[in-house]
């Protein structure tokens, strides 16, 4: 069965799953090599106080993809078209890895719809880098990409992983996410069989890396984009959660949000996970966002 669908003014149209729940609303915004499917132990597991809506975004899972997104703007755009469309006012975002990207950049463009923001292991507010490699197969730190057309020429990474897609080469998709994220625990098998057919949906992976490599909405110009100084508005309470085991989503990345969101946020590592806690441990990640979104303040 197909997954109902919002008609956005750009001329795309985007897929969604819907929880019934309260009056208090939870938006979920996916990261890159999955969709809204990736999210559904934790919609089965929030509080059933939460009506909870999750958007596959431009190019995944059931959403259409006609125009190449140029950066994350884009993608939090068509987030403000979707909540537009359903009339969606004063709910809380959960933003993970790509996601928390284009959450902090639609909460600084359009203040007074997020009410709190979490960010689940996410992409830094300078980005997430993008370099060139040494002739021993090293990330050469001296040469960040600039371009979309450096990032499709990626031999380390771009070229490699979409070969996978193109070849629905799923074993190998297995291979990379049981090496980076699935380190510890792994879904059931149906499960990740599953989760597999729903990263061969995407048809922007380049577009994606070169969107996090150009996203900065920090005060520090860095070699891939100026900073907008939009971190600055951001200025409802935010939880940013990162497993003390992610290899995907560094410390140093996770402190560049803390140092650029200041007193507005609240950093908590979460034991023993990886960058999917959503797997690794459900209830500690479902316990730290109920907590946080239940709460009429920021206190811990």
């Amino acid at each position: 069965m197909s997954l109902p669908k919002v008609q956005l003014e750009n001329g795309e149209q985007v897929s969604y799953r819907e929880r019934p729940g309260g009056e208090e609303v939870v938006v979920l915004v996916h990261g890159n090599m999955t969709s809204s499917k990736h999210w559904d132990v934790l919609i089965d597991q929030l509080d059933a106080k939460y009506k909870v809506y999750a958007i596959d975004l431009r190019g995944f899972g059931e959403s259409t993809y006609k125009t190449r997104v140029q950066g994350i703007k884009d993608f939090s755009d068509d987030l403000k078209g979707f909540v537009d469309a359903l009339e969606l006012k004063q709910f809380h975002l959960i933003g993970w890895s790509t996601g928390g990207a284009i959450c902090m950049q639609f909460v600084a463009d359009y203040p007074g719809y997020c009410k709190k923001l979490v960010l689940l292991a996410s992409a830094s507010t300078r980005g997430y880098p993008f370099f060139a490699t040494n002739m021993v197969g090293s990330p050469n730190l001296s040469h960040r990409f600039k371009s979309i057309v450096d990032v499709e020429n990626d031999l380390a990474r771009t070229i490699p992983m979409q070969a996978l897609y193109n070849t629905k080469n799923k074993a190998g998709l297995r291979a990379v996410w049981n090496a980076s994220i699935y380190t510890h625990n792994r879904p059931k098998e149906e499960d990740y069989d599953a989760y597999l057919d729903d990263m061969l949906t995407q048809r922007n992976l380049a577009d994606v890396y070169h969107s996090l490599n150009t996203f900065n909405i920090s005060a520090v110009n860095n070699e891939a984009a100026k900073g907008t100084n939009q971190a600055k508005d951001i200025t409802i309470p935010v939880l940013i959660l990162r497993g003390d085991r992610d290899y995907v989503v560094t410390e140093e990345m996770t402190q560049e949000i803390v140092t650029d969101l200041g007193e507005n946020a609240t950093y908590i590592p979460l034991t023993n996970c990886g960058h999917s806690p959503l797997i690794d441990d459900l209830e500690q990640l479902t316990s730290r966002i109920e907590n946080f979104i239940s709460k009429e303040n920021n206190e811990q």
